[in-house]
């Protein structure tokens, strides 16, 4: 009884030792959707910066600046370069509103209240977050965000649709140093 009991025990280790096979998968995808996501991101890009390029032709009176972060902007008001830019860990207390790139508006100053932002700490879109950064206390400052910059692919779930370029016309009134 001892010999088959261990007959049957040894029969058991040897099948439970065996390694399992790896699942074949039920089917194999190529680059193709990748590919022409980045296809499409490319052309959508393209197409949002000739338009905001198109908007700046119009409006020679402004005196565009691009900055390194991917969108353009104007001053509407500019202070004395000797006034300090915020910086990581700074509380920014500022003013804004969003519109379309044909000015249409979809968040007034009122809408959005006063907000006060700590740099680099919290949430914000990622072509304000970086907007900020620019300016000084005082100044107000009008961009123009490609969608990327903006609410991109996600819009913000109330106002702001898929894909849409802005403009934010932004005016910090202090910052606090951390």
């Amino acid at each position: 009884m001892s010999r088959i009991l261990c007959i049957l025990l040894s029969t058991v280790f040897l099948i439970a030792c065996k390694s399992p096979e790896a699942r074949r998968p039920v089917s194999s995808k190529s680059g193709s959707f990748i590919d022409e996501s980045i296809e499409r991101n490319i052309k959508l890009r393209e197409r949002e910066e000739a338009y905001i390029k198109n908007i700046m032709e119009e409006h020679p009176e402004e005196t565009y600046i691009a900055s390194e972060s991917g969108f353009w902007y104007y001053y509407n008001k500019k202070q004395a370069d000797s006034l300090m830019s915020p910086e990581f860990g700074d509380i920014v207390n500022f003013n804004y509103n969003v519109k379309t790139l044909d000015d249409q508006l979809i968040y007034s100053k009122e809408d959005l209240k006063p907000q006060t932002y700590v740099m680099d700490k919290q949430e914000l879109f990622s072509g304000l977050r970086e907007g900020l950064k620019l300016m000084k206390t005082g100044e107000t400052v009008t961009f123009m965000f490609p969608s990327q910059k903006a609410y991109g692919y996600y819009g913000d779930d109330n106002r702001i649709g898929i894909n849409v370029p802005l403009k934010c016309e932004v005016s910090i009134n202090s910052i606090i140093d951390k």
